[in-house]
């Protein structure tokens, strides 16, 4: 591989780091968390600041609903539901157990106040109403749940009805809940803010949101509470200060009063001792690289996604690029492949691994450009 230096520093958006990275960052030590399991995510970076237990499986409880959510999105996003669709209550839907929003099998209810006794209230009924109304009844939904978080790498969750009421085979992580809500705010943006609403009426019946945060701290704008004996007070929250946001799963507290606290003290420690560096944005060239062979000599290399790190506060001036070149490379490229390798160093120890992709196509040269490349690459 040939290699280049990366000069030009500012970038946006998740991605995956390598694992190959080895350096660890002098960081500031993450609080004491009371609860069993919880994790702390930067959500432009895609890195996880903090966590315990994040891989181990637990019961959701509620926090299932945001497949359900995630699913109803979807639906409403292909046309198969619309907001002001009337969805048939059935007797199942109507004597759930847990919480509920109150929906009754002879008053009409439509999609959108469903979704919201849903989000809002965390309406056990209005979940089942919507699995029904998506998958004909909830067993199929539930399997339309498992082939989704299958398809957004969900590794270790398993669901197993709409609203996580108990059952055995009902599971996921900390990890995977972390995921599937980046995965619902950046794929249904335009429905998230049900997740900030304070309070919902329906039926003469006002219910106020679970979240305590919302009222707690202007920066939260949602997400999801949930709570069975089994599975304790939990809470994921998301919070968004200027153009950083951090996610919090809280797995297994022991009140609701204390799932708030240990998430705001989450939320607080990763805003107070980490910034997120931008270092390329989205199709801008990080370098040039040499192509044989093509019709082109040079190609613009870089990342089709706004690319961040999170950094412990102090640590970004420490921090340097070196971008290796697939050589010798060969016409023709399309946009999108692979092309080299940005190395980060952080006090001149490897830390990060990131693939770098054509940004542009390079065809191949006619047969008098080839034949020369071809005596030049000998000569090499």
């Amino acid at each position: 591989m040939k290699r280049f230096l990366a000069t030009g520093f500012s970038f946006a958006v998740a991605c995956f780091f390598s694992a190959v990275a080895a350096a660890q960052i002098p960081a500031p030590a993450a609080p004491a968390v009371e609860a069993k399991a919880w994790l702390l995510l930067d959500v432009n970076s895609g890195q996880v600041l903090a966590s315990h237990n994040a891989n181990d499986r637990f019961a959701p409880a509620s926090l299932t609903k945001l497949m359900t959510a995630y699913l109803a999105f979807g639906a409403l996003k292909q046309k198969s539901l619309k907001p002001e669709q009337v969805v048939p209550v059935s007797t199942r839907a109507w004597k759930a157990e847990g919480s509920r929003m109150f929906i009754e099998p002879n008053k009409p209810v439509t999609v959108d106040e469903l979704l919201r006794g849903m989000i809002i209230q965390s309406g056990n009924d209005a979940s089942i109403a919507l699995a029904e109304a998506i998958g004909g009844n909830e067993e199929v939904f539930a399997q339309m749940m498992n082939r989704e978080a299958k398809r957004l790498g969900l590794t270790n969750t398993n669901f197993t009805n709409a609203t996580g009421l108990p059952n055995p085979e009902l599971r996921s992580t900390g990890q995977d809940l972390s995921q599937l809500v980046v995965a619902l705010i950046r794929d249904f943006p335009e429905h998230y803010a049900l997740y900030s609403q304070k309070e919902y009426r329906y039926n003469n019946i006002t219910q106020a949101n679970r979240n305590r945060l919302l009222w707690l701290d202007p920066t939260v704008d949602g997400v999801k509470t949930g709570y069975t004996e089994n599975a304790g007070y939990c809470l994921i929250t998301s919070a968004r200060r200027g153009e950083r946001r951090l996610i919090s799963v809280i797995l297994g507290t022991t009140s609701e009063s204390a799932r708030a606290t240990e998430s705001q003290k989450l939320l607080n420690w990763g805003f107070q001792f980490y910034d997120s560096v931008r270092l390329y944005a989205r199709n801008q060239p990080v370098t040039q690289l040499r192509v044989w062979k093509g019709a082109s000599d040079m190609l613009k290399a870089g990342f089709t996604s706004d690319l961040y790190v999170a950094l412990p506060k102090g640590q970004s001036d420490k921090l340097k690029a070196t971008v290796e070149s697939l050589q010798p490379l060969l016409a023709p490229v399309n946009p999108g492949q692979r092309v080299g390798t940005l190395k980060l160093e952080i006090d001149g120890k490897p830390w990060r691994e990131l693939p770098i992709v054509a940004l542009e196509s390079v065809p191949v040269a006619g047969i008098f450009g080839r034949t020369w490349d071809s005596l030049r690459l000998l000569i090499k």
